[in-house]
């Protein structure tokens, strides 16, 4: 019998360590797929590479991060190849007007410009600070986060850049979402904070929330265990046939 397929979408610079232990948990019962976007610069290019190389039959989505902004794009492209869909430590929101998308936009360019100029060690040392729980800085954990940034690289972090700064507004998308959906994130997220979880999950129908304590952005790896067993229980959801 051919195990259900459960898509695993790392973030920005990220890749397969950001889900390992949701492999390792998974991968008895489901074909664990952790895609790579290589050097596409839009989140849109992302999202169809992602379904024209997954396989046929439903999706579990789950998106961490950026993950999670491929995981929307998806939906608005193909909503019945879906069952499934988690979104983790990500948000709906489009680059801000005015001073305030400026700010965001300056911020990125600076840790580019650190990575082209000192090395993606050096930026992912000074970036990933503020991405984990402060107990976790300097630990084997927050090394881990450095090994995998530092993994990839300059043209990849420019494209991925590129990309979420235009990403769209997925609000409307929110109240069309009809699988079952988890939204989760971190107590002390600084990037994704519980706010925005919690904006998701008054819009979307029928979802579920959890809030990780004394976790950061990077959930799947600071609390495995907590977010294995919140997506246990997601994909034990039934999902709704919509092939009628």
């Amino acid at each position: 019998m051919t195990r259900p397929t459960l898509l695993l979408l790392p973030g920005l610079m990220c890749d397969h360590a950001v889900w390992a232990a949701q492999v390792e948990a998974f991968s008895t019962s489901h074909e664990c797929i952790v895609p790579r976007y290589g050097t596409l610069a839009s989140l849109a290019a992302m999202a169809e590479q992602v379904l024209d190389e997954a396989p046929p039959g439903p999706l579990a989505v789950a998106g961490h991060s950026m993950g999670g902004r491929v995981a929307f794009e998806m939906w608005a492209r193909a909503p019945q190849r879906i069952s499934h869909l988690a979104l983790l430590d990500t948000s709906w929101h489009p680059l801000p007007p005015g001073a305030e998308g400026e700010r965001e936009r300056a911020g990125r360019y600076a840790l580019l410009a650190i990575a082209r100029t000192q090395g993606l060690r050096a930026m992912a040392r000074e970036w990933a600070q503020g991405m984990v729980h402060p107990s976790r800085l300097g630990t084997p954990l927050f090394e881990a986060v450095l090994d995998m940034f530092e993994r990839s690289s300059v043209e990849a972090f420019a494209a991925q850049i590129e990309a979420l700064l235009a990403r769209r507004d997925a609000g409307p998308l929110l109240p069309r979402i009809s699988v079952p959906t988890l939204l989760l994130c971190g107590r002390e997220d600084g990037w994704s904070p519980p706010a925005r979880h919690e904006y998701m999950h008054a819009h979307i129908p029928g979802s579920t929330l959890r809030v990780i304590e004394r976790c950061g952005h990077m959930s799947t790896m600071e609390q495995p265990e907590v977010v294995n067993a919140a997506l246990r229980d997601w994909l034990a959801e039934r999902a709704i046939d919509r092939t009628i």
